[in-house]
């Protein structure tokens, strides 16, 4: 069975202040209007950097992600990239445009 290797967090502050961020987003009162906003900016949700460049995690998180050592950004990617992939089946449906792959 595959097991990821653990990474080391090497900036601590700015990470969890980005998670904060990030985890805001994808939260069950707030999802909807994430995934919202990001349906109407013609973003694929999977695409963490223009997600991010747009604005749509917060004016702040762009500053916190550029500021992160690679290793804390790929960290970061993967932790995204989770909270996508768990979001309710029903709101996946919702906003298919956003979840599709064309």
């Amino acid at each position: 069975m595959f097991e990821q290797a653990a990474i080391a967090v090497r900036d601590e502050k700015g990470y969890k202040q980005l998670h904060a961020l990030i985890d805001a987003a994808f939260d069950v009162r707030d999802v909807d209007v994430f995934l919202d906003r990001v349906t109407r900016a013609k973003l694929r949700v999977r695409d963490f950097e223009s997600v991010l460049k747009r604005g749509l995690l917060g004016k702040e998180a762009i500053a916190l992600y550029a500021a992160l050592p690679v290793s804390d950004q790929g960290l970061t990617r993967e932790r995204y990239l989770r909270l996508v992939e768990a979001v309710p089946l029903e709101l996946r449906e919702r906003y298919f445009k956003a979840y599709a792959y064309y």
